[in-house]
């Protein structure tokens, strides 16, 4: 399989070893793609719900290709999120090209970007843990429900249904505070200067330009695995969210996102590209590149 060479690519929330991980499609999502950098954003092992009787061959086979990712080259950036909690003692650490920490910026051409999961937000973790606790173990089980659901509506030639997405979005203290979220998260990335700000948590995948008095900022965030699959991909300078659902192994753009370019910034990557293939056929050696462009990762933030 030909992989599509993107410069980041994020993913939050897959919560492995709970029964709604969609961990097959996350395989054949991460054989699609060769990151220079790969963000796991938090959730990514679900410790809250950890169990010996539940940790399938699938779920196994996405930890062992994160780590046969990092030790082809790639930078693995693991972002502790609330179920996977008890990495944070461990932060910041460094295995090799995995790195554990409770936050990130990184350079991307010049714009900052400050990724974190987002707890930090969530009253009910920081406040009282058992009935977050509580409503994961609900969660889990209305995924399950869900589950069974679409298997007869599947077999009855009709369109799977989410109920948590029709409970999320019927109920307008969840639909305020998912909003909430967001510009929160925009406003601390405005008045801190961040050009982008990363979340997951809130499984809610969302690109956005946010503007106040102070400034703008890009809120990103890259959904989950368990009922929207999706990431984040950055290449060419811009971002995009991945649904695997819809985009399977497209491109990394469609034909109106490339419309949308400037051309000097398309010939110049093109450029670089061809120019960096040259060096490497030169056989010159890496460190002598310029270094003025590409990522670069900055210990800063908050």
């Amino acid at each position: 399989m030909k992989k599509r060479k993107i410069e980041v690519a994020v993913i939050s929330d897959v919560h492995l070893g709970t029964y709604g991980c969609h961990a097959d499609e996350l395989i054949t999502y991460l054989n699609s793609i060769e990151p220079k950098k790969l963000v796991l954003n938090g959730d990514i092992i679900d410790i809250w719900q950890f169990s010996k009787r539940y940790f399938p061959p699938s779920h196994l086979k996405v930890l062992k290709k994160i780590i046969g990712m990092a030790s082809k080259g790639t930078e693995v950036f693991y972002i502790t999120g609330n179920h996977d909690e008890m990495l944070r003692k461990f932060a910041p650490t460094s295995m090799g090209n995995i790195k554990i920490d409770n936050k990130l910026v990184l350079n991307l051409d010049g714009k900052k970007a400050w990724i974190f999961h987002g707890d930090v937000f969530d009253l009910s973790i920081q406040n009282a843990k058992w009935l977050a606790k509580l409503g994961g173990y609900g969660y889990d089980l209305l995924i399950l429900i869900n589950s069974a659901v679409n298997w007869v509506l599947t077999k009855l030639g009709r369109e799977k249904y989410s109920l948590s997405k029709r409970i999320k979005n019927s109920v307008k203290g969840a639909v305020k505070y998912v909003n909430d979220f967001e510009q929160v998260a925009a406003e601390l990335a405005i008045e801190n200067d961040y050009d982008y700000v990363i979340c997951g948590h809130i499984h809610q995948p969302k690109k956005e330009i946010i503007k106040n008095a102070q400034g703008v900022t890009t809120y990103l965030n890259s959904g989950d695995w368990v009922e929207n699959l999706t990431a984040l991909e950055y290449s060419f300078k811009r971002w995009k969210v991945y649904q695997y659902n819809h985009d399977k192994l497209s491109p990394f753009f469609a034909d109106e996102d490339l419309k949308e370019m400037d051309m000097n910034d398309l010939i110049a990557s093109i450029t670089t590209k061809a120019d960096l293939s040259e060096f490497e056929v030169n056989g010159e050696q890496e460190e002598s590149l310029p270094r003025n462009e590409g990522l670069s990762q900055d210990s800063s933030g908050m």
